[in-house]
């Protein structure tokens, strides 16, 4: 349904802010837009047209928990309920410092508990396997050589696919450090390993198309940069070359470089720096990752009767 004009403009001034003031992506500005609008346009049918900003302020315990089972009736997981809700506090929040009201009763609902799906990073042997096997592949040698670079840069410095596709011509050489523009376009500092300097030059000297400033540094076959789905599929056919499950991604590279990381005696909070993560609690669910594996082993090595 159509929200009340207030209700709209409030909602459009609060993803503006989000956007000048937090630097949020485009991605997660329309998340937070749909859960929103969606919780504002429950409470304005629950409620009666007549149902404004000023009204917020009234909203109660009944309201939230009507709300919540009106979500998991038509099949939100409690995952994404607990997304929403938190999107919702956000907004309210952000209203009741703007208009001096009390919004106690909408901050203080609580999330649906849900169990979190841990990373699936590959072993330290697993993911060397698989950079091997990329190397193998390809028909043309400079793609082959590319296609290293990536997952490298991945494994090697924890960079998301968007982050290391988004280097361009003008960041070649790698420096020793190399600044990444990341989520909510932040900046953070990312070590890049000698291992995956070297990768990405050997790549360049082997492409047909010169590393030019304002021009992605990875190319696709025909010149333009390169889409990460062939990266993607890059990787399937090397999974299935190496007998390796369907987790492993581009994106699990990633996890692989945390999880190793921090086995390997890494500073948590460090880790967090480097992977760009704004929360600490996201970085530490690797510590469950690492305390899983170890469990593992041990069962493994102390079978139950």
């Amino acid at each position: 349904m159509m929200l009340a004009p207030g209700l709209g403009a409030a909602l459009a001034e609060w993803l503006s802010h989000l956007r000048a003031l937090d630097g949020a992506a485009d991605n997660t500005i329309e998340a937070y837009r749909a859960d929103v609008a969606g919780f504002l346009g429950f409470v304005q049918n629950h409620h009666g047209d007549g149902f404004g900003t000023a009204r917020l302020a009234t909203l109660g315990p009944t309201d939230m928990r009507s709300w919540m089972a009106h979500e998991r009736g038509r099949g939100l997981s409690a995952r994404s309920l607990a997304r929403a809700l938190s999107s919702v506090k956000s907004f309210t929040r952000w209203m009741a410092d703007r208009e001096g009201f009390d919004a106690s009763h909408v901050l203080l609902a609580r999330a649906p508990k849900y169990q979190r799906k841990l990373p699936r990073p590959l072993s330290e042997d697993g993911a060397r396997a698989m950079i091997d096997q990329v190397d193998t592949q390809a028909s043309d040698p400079w793609i082959a050589a590319r296609d290293v670079a990536v997952l490298t840069l991945l494994y090697g410095g924890g960079l998301r696919i968007s982050e290391a596709l988004g280097l361009t011509g003008e960041q070649h050489p790698l420096p020793d450090v190399l600044r990444i523009r990341g989520k909510g376009d932040k900046e953070r500092l990312v070590p890049i390993l000698g291992a995956a300097r070297d990768a990405v030059a050997e790549y360049v000297r082997l492409c047909p198309y010169p590393a030019e400033p304002g021009q992605p540094l990875f190319r696709g076959k025909r010149g333009g940069a390169l889409n990460p789905r062939l990266v993607s599929r890059a990787m399937e056919q090397a999974r299935m070359a190496l007998g390796l499950p369907a987790t492993a991604t581009p994106h699990a590279m990633r996890h692989s470089f945390a999880t190793h990381l921090l086995a390997a005696g890494g500073d948590l909070r460090a880790i967090q720096e480097l992977l760009g993560h704004a929360s600490l609690a996201t970085t530490q669910i690797y510590t469950a990752v690492d305390a899983a594996r170890l469990m593992e082993v041990y069962d493994k090595a102390h079978p139950r009767a």
